[in-house]
């Protein structure tokens, strides 16, 4: 079976031509070809897949072999893979997603894609579609007590989940042990991803990301979105922002005009291989 290894700021997946490979029981070969020691290594598998009503549809898998809703950064690289791989000479493409229908704009230099921008819909804020068992309209700057530690949560779903955490300074805590204990904690009944933010200025954010399902990542595109939104709601910066995260920056926009988030950012092909 052929795959193409690729990341969107270092946010790696495994994606599998879906036209040309039939992956038995996914889950079971996300958790070994991710593995990055005895496998393929990556934080998860992605389908690209036929769709009956979009241009594609993908499937993804985390690391732990639980399937998602869908990927921010998986979204961006499907793009550039379709374009690359001629089997689409489309520069706007629609992506079928288990969070809806994303729709996808190529930025195309020397007939390569270099950068993607998706249109990763509205943000949900209400706690029963987030999932989050809280009251109310909306969960911002919720106390939430984790032991000794007391951090303020905002949730939002970017068709997954997300808790998002602002501080001045995260280096005195442990945030594995921190991001594993939220994403598993009782009030989020689907687990959660765990965005650990910090406000630079009114178009800048630090970030770091608990993945639900694959641990800390390099980068995490709708938790990006997700904190951007988060931000907005807590009054700490305006609707246009760089996120900085371990492995790149993306550019995230929620436009006032349609309430849509925007993400803009790379997509690149690290490798190619074949399993026997």
């Amino acid at each position: 079976m052929r795959f193409t290894k690729m990341h969107g700021a270092g946010n790696d997946y495994i994606y599998v031509n879906g036209w040309e490979e039939e992956i038995k029981d996914p889950e079971t070969w996300a958790v070994k070809w991710s593995d990055r020691h005895k496998g393929i290594g990556s934080d998860g598998l992605v389908m690209i897949l036929p769709s009956e009503t979009c241009d594609f549809r993908m499937r993804m898998f985390n690391a732990d072999g639980s399937e998602a809703e869908m990927c921010g950064n998986a979204s961006r690289c499907i793009g550039k893979y379709v374009y690359d791989k001629g089997l689409t000479d489309k520069t706007e493409l629609t992506l079928e997603t288990k969070a809806g229908v994303k729709k996808l704009k190529l930025k195309v230099i020397d007939n390569e894609v270099q950068q993607v921008c998706v249109d990763m819909g509205e943000p949900v804020m209400a706690p029963d579609r987030i999932p989050v068992l809280m009251e109310g309209d909306a969960v911002i700057g919720a106390p939430l007590d984790m032991g000794d530690n007391r951090f303020h949560i905002t949730c939002v779903s970017m068709g997954n989940p997300h808790a998002v955490i602002f501080s001045n300074d995260f280096s005195s805590y442990d945030l594995h042990d921190i991001g594993q204990a939220i994403e598993h904690h009782a009030l989020f009944p689907r687990r959660t991803n765990v965005e650990f933010a910090v406000i630079e200025s009114e178009n800048d954010i630090r970030m770091r990301v608990w993945e639900r399902g694959a641990g800390e990542t390099m980068a995490c595109g709708t938790g990006a979105c997700a904190t951007l939104v988060a931000a907005v709601l807590n009054g700490y910066t305006g609707r246009k922002a760089t996120l900085h995260l371990l492995g790149g920056d993306l550019q995230i926009e929620w436009n006032e005009t349609d309430n849509h988030v925007y993400m803009t950012g790379e997509a690149v092909t690290v490798f190619e291989g074949e399993i026997r």
